[in-house]
Formats: C-alpha cells, sequence, structure tokens
C-alpha cells in the first residue's frame, strides 16, 4: 500500500481507488433508481395498507440495527474488501428473490420486509467496512479528495437516478428498477474484485477481550474522543432533524401550498444539484482554508436554511424559496461531509474503523425513526408550520455540538 511519507503517492489516487470508486457508483446508481420501488411493490403489488407501508420502513430500519450490533468486531478482524463484496452478494439476492417472487405469484408483505432489513443491514456492514478499506487504500493527504469524489459520486448519482428511475417505474413498473437495483449490487461486487492491491491480514489482537466489549467499543472510542463525540451527537441531532422534515415537507408543498406532485419532484431533485457542488468544491476549500475552517464553518451553515420553507408561499415564487433553499442546504453539506469523513477516518485508530463506522451507522438507524414519528405527532398535536419550525430551530441548535474548541485537523 502506498504511504502518506512518499510525495509521489501523494501526487494522485490510485488506480485501485478509481476500481473501489467505479464499483460504488455501480452499487449506488442502482440503488438510486431503484429509490422508493419497495414501497411501490408493496403498494401495488401485496396490496399493503399505509401503515404497513410505514411499518415496513421503520421496523426494518431497527431490526437491522439490532442484528447489526455484533457485526462491528467482525468486520474489524476480517478483510474488508471480502465483507464489501459478499454485502453486495447478499444484497443483490434479496432483491433478485422479489420479481422471481412475484413472477411465480408468491410474493408477500413478508418477503418484503425481510428484503428491505437484509437490505439495510448490508448497507450498515458495507459502509463499516469501505470506510476502513478507502482509509488503507488511500494516502493521508489524499483522504479530503478521495472522499469529495465519493461524495460527489453520490450527489451524482441522486440527481440522475430518483428522476430516471421514476420514468423506468412509470413505463415498465416498480419491478424494474428493483432489477436494476439488484444488477448494480453484482456489478459493485464484480468491480472490488478486480482491485488488484492486496490487502493485508486483519490486526487480531483480542487478548482480554470480551464480546460484549467488543460490541460496545465503537461507541466507547467514540465518547472518549472529545471531537469525535461533539460530531457524533451533532450528526444524530442534524440528521435526525432533516429526516423529521422528509413527510412534512411533502404535506406542505402538496396539500397547504397546492403544488402538483410533478412540482414537488423537481423541487426534491434538482436541489441534489447542490449537494454535487459542493462535494466538488471542498478540496479546493480546505486546501486554501484548512479542515478546521470548513468543517465549522459549513457545519455551521447547513443549518441555516430550513426555516426559509416556512416563508414559502403557493405559485412560482415559493417554489423557487424551497428549492433555493434546499439547494443551499446540500451545497453547504457537500461541502462538509467529505471533510467531516475525512476526520473521522483519521481521528480513529485502524483497529477501530469499522466498529466506529458500525456504531455511528446503527445510532443513526435507530434515532431516525423516532425523529420522523415526532415529527408527525408534533404536527398532528399542533400546526405543520410550527413542527417545521421546531424541526428547523433543532437545526439551529446542532451547530452548537460542533467540536468548537477541539483539535479537529486530525
Amino acid at each position: 500500500m502506498p504511504t502518506a511519507a512518499e510525495p509521489r503517492a501523494a501526487a494522485r489516487l490510485s488506480p485501485d481507488f478509481h476500481r473501489l470508486w467505479l464499483a460504488s457508483a455501480a452499487g449506488q446508481l442502482g440503488t438510486a433508481l431503484g429509490t422508493g420501488a419497495l414501497p411501490l411493490v408493496a403498494i401495488l403489488v401485496v396490496h399493503a395498507s399505509d401503515l404497513r407501508v410505514s411499518l415496513m420502513a421503520a421496523l426494518s430500519g431497527i431490526a437491522s440495527a439490532v442484528i447489526a450490533l455484533p457485526l462491528g468486531p467482525f468486520i474489524e478482524f476480517h478483510r474488508k474488501r471480502a465483507v464489501m463484496v459478499w454485502t453486495d452478494l447478499i444484497a443483490c439476492a434479496a432483491l433478485a428473490s422479489i420479481p422471481v417472487a412475484g413472477w411465480l405469484g408468491v410474493l408477500t408483505y413478508t418477503q418484503l420486509c425481510v428484503v428491505a432489513t437484509l437490505r439495510t443491514l448490508c448497507a450498515i456492514a458495507f459502509n463499516a467496512a469501505n470506510g476502513a478499506y478507502v482509509k488503507w487504500l488511500v494516502p493521508e493527504p489524499l483522504r479530503v479528495r478521495a472522499n469529495s469524489r465519493l461524495e460527489t459520486m453520490f450527489w451524482t448519482v441522486s440527481t440522475v437516478g430518483a428522476p430516471v428511475g421514476g420514468a423506468l417505474i412509470s413505463m415498465f413498473g416498480a419491478t424494474i428498477t428493483i432489477v436494476i437495483d439488484a444488477i448494480g449490487y453484482l456489478l459493485s461486487a464484480l468491480g472490488l474484485r478486480g482491485i488488484r492491491t492486496p490487502e493485508p491480514p486483519p490486526v487480531r489482537d483480542r487478548s482480554d477481550r470480551h464480546r460484549l466489549a467488543d460490541i460496545r467499543s465503537g461507541w466507547t472510542y467514540i465518547f472518549a474522543h472529545p471531537a469525535l463525540c461533539r460530531l457524533f451527537w451533532n450528526a444524530v441531532l442534524f440528521g435526525g432533524s432533516l429526516l423529521l422534515t422528509g413527510p412534512l415537507v411533502a404535506l406542505l408543498m402538496l396539500r397547504e401550498l397546492g403544488f402538483a406532485p410533478w412540482q414537488y419532484g423537481l423541487a426534491l431533485g434538482l436541489p441534489a444539484v447542490g449537494g454535487l457542488l459542493g462535494s466538488l468544491c471542498a478540496p479546493r476549500l480546505v486546501a486554501r482554508h484548512g479542515a478546521r475552517t470548513i468543517l465549522l464553518t459549513f457545519g455551521a451553515l447547513r443549518t441555516c436554511w430550513l426555516g426559509l420553507f416556512l416563508a414559502a408561499g403557493p405559485g412560482t415564487l415559493g417554489m423557487i424559496t424551497i428549492t433555493t433553499a434546499d439547494t443551499l442546504l446540500l451545497f453547504c453539506a457537500g461541502v462538509f461531509n467529505p471533510v467531516f469523513t475525512t476526520f473521522r477516518m483519521n481521528a480513529t485508530p485502524d483497529n477501530h474503523m469499522a466498529r466506529v463506522g458500525t456504531a455511528w451507522s446503527i445510532s443513526s438507524k435507530c434515532a431516525q425513526p423516532a425523529f420522523i414519528a415526532l415529527g408527525g405527532l408534533l404536527a398532528t398535536t399542533t400546526t405543520l408550520h410550527t413542527a417545521i419550525a421546531c424541526a428547523a430551530l433543532t437545526l439551529l441548535a446542532s451547530s452548537l455540538l460542533l467540536p468548537w474548541r477541539e483539535t479537529v485537523d486530525g
């Protein structure tokens, strides 16, 4: 593996990183094209009720998080690329079972719940292994650039994937995008298999360790690290508050402001360009101003825009207001995310990377349904505008949890 001390190695990202990037692009493009396909199949094919569709999303997230608890130590002490390949293949097989069962006429709601849980579980395991693998593969001076390229790829496929997937669903039905999603996971696994640099055996120093200590060691490390601990709680509060507003913004635009469904889709899709531009700008901003300044500045700026949604009215001006606010939010997030990912990577020792990544993902998966339920409860007991205002204030408050006094330059 190239080392950070070698100037030439630090000059450009390796061919193996680009193979990893292409593999990730294939998997994420399939996922973007298949966004929303499972709920549609639940509604149109197995005729699940609105409550059961909502429960499928919430319970699959919680169930996968619970199942993932022992995965952190397992991933830590196994080769990361092998874990990533196997999670891709399992997700591929799970998704492929849906059109097969549908063709045989035996597709059930229970199967959809199992597939949703397996898919989320595989995503948790893949991301934990991927973070550790990228850290091993990329020298430290290039990590902001590498994470920026991965973030750029995410925003690119998000921008094109949802509208193209929607068009495919309208022409061929939801099953076609599930097939494409499965193929994307298969292509990702094949791409990862093409990486040529041999991965060294994982560290297996587990003396005086207990299973429970291994499971909780990711959280133990996070909470013992002052800057990571603050960033962890910032991420939980920011991510939960933002997800809380998803259903509320849909109600605001479609019910109260009277926008057409296509306008709502446009307002969701266009702002992803902001995330794409932000991720492209991140390496230059870090080179010019330093990682600490960019992390704190854009970590705070991304919390400032949600309140503008409340100023939107019906008509073109309201559409422009919502789209602009969301674009600015995602631009700031697009700058922040690769800088944050790089800091967490540099601040975490190699023998804790997978456990910290798993702990982070599990915490998010458990917190998100609670925030979404809280948003629905607020909207029901007060008003829609009050619930969105509370979310906007909570987002602003999350910036107080950023590590303003701690060292965050890695």
